[in-house]
């Protein structure tokens, strides 16, 4: 399942639930008398109706769904989905790519200053996803360096 099909169950979630609320709650009632129950309890229930897909947005507004290369300009198109489900283009090439030092939860490299979440396993050829994140790129090792300080200290 996509991310696609997942921001729109959460959408179509929500949106039953803002139409089936006033019903609920006329007809069943919460068995509570006090206003300020009431009123706690809609709160935090339309709280959530509309948190959830927002916070889905949130967390996962980097995943690409899809990936395209170009290899004769060296070019990648990164298709994402922003908030009201419209496609989102982003075109960039290996040289805006920067991968970060430490892993992060949602984030598999940033293009652009943008950050993109990809799935290793769905590259056809293991080959464009090495170019991609730039591990064909040669590299370099200097014992010498591990001895000086970092810039942080």
């Amino acid at each position: 399942m996509n991310r696609l099909n997942i921001q729109i169950f959460a959408y179509s979630t929500s949106i039953v639930s803002l139409f089936l609320l006033p019903y609920i709650l006329l007809k069943k009632g919460i068995g509570v008398d006090s206003l300020v129950l009431k009123v706690a309890f809609y709160g935090i229930v339309g709280f959530f109706t509309f948190v959830t897909p927002v916070t889905l947005h949130l967390l996962t507004k980097g995943y690409v769904a899809r990936l395209y290369h170009n290899h004769d300009r060296d070019l990648y198109t990164a298709v994402t989905y922003n908030v009201f489900l419209a496609e989102k283009r982003t075109v960039f090439s290996p040289a805006d790519v920067e991968v970060p030092d430490v892993s992060k939860m949602f984030t598999t490299f940033y293009a652009k200053k943008k950050s993109m979440l990809v799935n290793p396993d769905l590259f056809p050829n293991p080959w464009d996803y090495h170019h991609l994140m730039g591990y064909d790129k040669p590299f370099f090792f200097n014992p010498e360096d591990l001895d000086k300080p970092s810039k942080d200290q």
